[in-house]
């Protein structure tokens, strides 16, 4: 593999790249009808497609994402050098605080917060 893209289904496009806009404090490096994408590192990108247009490509073939809006079904963890101000910045853009910044038992600091379509987003340090 060369390069990764995570892309996550969103309610809203625009809502949600202004939610990662704050929380990165970066610009898209993509952002057209249909996707948005945030650059991580070289290798590594975010990426935001509405339900309604990923549930075009699925057709019939599985359920369709906005059945299950607000689930928990993975997780974005990102290492940064502060996790607790991408917290406080997920927490000031609309992002619902899941479990402070602490020590875990596996040795990173982290900080847990679901994102406005409830996608788990972890901000840590490693110890």
């Amino acid at each position: 593999m060369s390069k990764v893209i995570f892309i996550i289904y969103v309610a809203d496009q625009h809502k949600s790249k202004t939610f990662y806009q704050h929380i990165f404090q970066q610009l898209p490096t993509l952002d057209v009808p249909g996707m948005t994408e945030f650059t991580i590192n070289e290798f590594t990108k975010l990426g935001i497609m509405p339900e309604a247009g990923i549930a075009k490509i699925l057709e019939k073939n599985t359920p369709q994402p906005s059945t299950g809006n607000g689930i928990p079904r993975s997780e974005i963890y990102l290492y940064v050098i502060d996790p607790l101000q991408y917290y406080k910045r997920a927490i000031e853009s609309g992002a619902k605080a899941i479990s402070p910044l602490q020590k875990r038992n596996w040795g990173d600091e982290v900080a847990y917060c679901a994102d406005i379509d409830g996608h788990i987003l972890a901000f840590a340090k490693t110890q």
